[in-house]
């Protein structure tokens, strides 16, 4: 008899198996992949380069308690990741910042002078309520032409009028000189890879682990008293309502005989090809090698689940999910797939910690 059964090997079951097995639980964590660490997942390719499976996976976070939590598992590589847009035959900084602003328009401009520069193009909106219109209403429409509209139409498959406010709302726009995309706090990688920090999570007596296996063929045989769900809402209910849309990636890896491929983590492409954008994996990890491989991204319509598409008519869809996960008394659901929101990963751990508190301390299950 296990207390739980846990669906899915991602963050957010991985980590509410590790607490919950810490708390003398007895676990089952069921994967319909061959391997744990969901797409986080990373390996060492054939050229012996690590690499991540299912597209570069870049850890910050602001979370004091999240970074000390996964530090019990990893040590950690200080690593602040920085992206350039190939606009106008030029690479150029995004998040849009000063750098980007004067190398763009061959101008001089200090802190001041950006913010004056924005601020006379940015057009004014009211209410803000698409991707387009947080743009617009920030850097105006040359610079929205320029660095999201054509990303974001590759992206999504939509233009960005036609997508809510938050998918371009998390793209900050700066005035000053720095060329980091992210500005937490902690800005880290696994030393060993997200693979081995997974295995030392899961490592513990009381957390057994089913990969190859579909919940729905084996769950019958199982003896357990309540369920952690990580995967798709709508699947787990049998598509009642119809299926949540979901944007997903087709990965293109290449490896290349010379010590580098491009001048930064990661180049975006909003215009010209069908892909996003080439990412090097050798500057994530510090690996030295003589080699180098990298990863086209191309957005695509059907396959793996990656990104809900928000749009209110799908949100709308999901509430109705929702209502019946929420009349549930012995099933948690988790994660990305399973409340259909884009989280990153320290968001994932983070909102797992707290399903676990609330499972320790409300929980009436008799440990085993």
């Amino acid at each position: 008899m296990y207390d739980f059964v846990i669906v899915g090997a991602g963050f957010a079951g991985s980590v509410l198996a590790e607490r919950l097995a810490d708390a003398k639980y007895r676990v089952l964590l069921i994967e319909k992949r061959n391997h744990i660490g969901g797409n986080a997942y990373d390996h060492y390719d054939e050229a012996g380069i690590l690499v991540h499976k299912y597209g570069p996976h870049i850890f910050h976070t602001n979370s004091t308690e999240v970074y000390t939590y996964l530090s019990k598992f990893t040590e950690w590589r200080h690593y602040q990741h920085k992206v350039l847009a190939s606009v106008d035959g030029q690479l150029l900084p995004i998040p849009i910042n000063m750098n980007t602003v004067n190398e763009l328009y061959g101008l001089d401009l200090d802190a001041e002078g950006v913010s004056a520069f924005l601020a006379e193009r940015a057009e004014k909106i009211h209410p803000v309520v698409t991707s387009e219109d947080v743009v617009l209403s920030n850097v105006g429409r040359d610079l929205y032409n320029k660095f999201f509209k054509g990303y974001t139409k590759k992206q999504w498959d939509l233009d960005p009028s036609e997508l809510s406010a938050s998918v371009t709302a998390r793209i900050p726009t700066r005035t000053n000189k720095d060329n980091r995309y992210f500005t937490d706090k902690y800005q880290v990688m696994p030393l060993h890879g997200y693979t081995r920090m997974f295995e030392n999570m899961l490592a513990h007596p009381n957390i057994h682990i089913m990969l190859n296996a579909d919940y729905k063929d084996v769950i019958s045989g199982i003896s357990y008293k309540k369920m952690i769900f990580t995967g798709p809402i709508d699947e787990y209910f049998d598509f009642r309502f119809g299926k949540l849309p979901y944007r997903s990636i087709d990965f293109k890896f290449k490896t290349f005989d010379q010590e580098q491929f491009q001048e930064t983590g990661t180049i975006n492409y909003p215009d010209d090809y069908d892909f996003t954008r080439i990412t090097e994996f050798k500057y994530l990890s510090g690996q030295k090698h003589s080699k180098t491989s990298v990863v086209y991204e191309f957005p695509k319509a059907e396959g793996d689940p990656y990104y809900p598409i928000p749009k209110p008519d799908h949100a709308a869809l999901y509430q109705k999910y929702k209502r019946l996960a929420d009349a549930m008394d012995h099933t948690y659901f988790v994660g990305r797939l399973a409340t259909y929101k884009y989280y990153n990963m320290d968001q994932v751990v983070a909102q797992s910690l707290m399903v676990f508190k609330k499972i320790a301390g409300l929980d009436q299950v008799v440990k085993s």
